[in-house]
């Protein structure tokens, strides 16, 4: 069972949120353990199974980015461990920030890091803007629509996987 069929929603990249909080508080009550205490050992393993499932579909739901990640994973577009190739272009922008990112490791420069931080911001704006644009009525294409619109969706994803360990190293550079 999906996260989206327990909680009786379509696959979507956005869920509906009033729907998720109701359904992850109507479920969290429909399978609380303790209204099982008396029932068999099978029935208590069912019902904490369920309840575990309910609180990972509503992790996932409620993040944003947990839900393109799982939404690509369901729809097999992504693999544990794939080896995504990123565009050249997207990759050799990322050089600029990266060698920067290394000239600051030995040569600290307050300035340098919030201008390399600002880009950064900029470039994960413009790949947020991007990513709603390909995933809004995502639901309504047609198979061959959506399919196209998968495959540029997972190469936002990468990208965004990349600034990501991107700000990490920034991050650290600050501590």
């Amino acid at each position: 069972m999906t996260y989206f069929e327990l909680y009786d929603l379509p696959v979507s990249f956005h869920p509906d949120q009033n729907v998720v909080k109701q359904q992850f508080y109507a479920l969290s009550k429909k399978y609380h353990p303790d209204f099982y205490i008396n029932e068999s050992a099978e029935k208590q393993e069912e019902v904490l199974e369920l309840s575990t499932l309910n609180n990972k579909a509503f992790q996932v739901l409620k993040d944003p980015q947990k839900v393109l990640q799982y939404v690509l994973t369901l729809k097999e577009v992504i693999t544990e461990g794939e080896n995504y190739t990123l565009p050249q272009s997207f990759l050799m922008e990322m050089m600029d920030v990266n060698e920067a990112i290394m000239d600051l490791q030995f040569d600290p420069d307050a300035d340098k890091t919030e201008q390399i931080k600002k880009q950064i911001i900029d470039i994960t704006r413009n790949l947020d803007e991007e990513l709603a644009q390909c995933t809004q009525g995502f639901e309504t294409l047609d198979a061959e629509q959506q399919t196209a619109q998968l495959a540029k969706i997972k190469d936002i994803f990468y990208r965004s996987k990349y600034l990501h360990r991107l700000k990490q190293s920034l991050t650290k550079l600050d501590n």
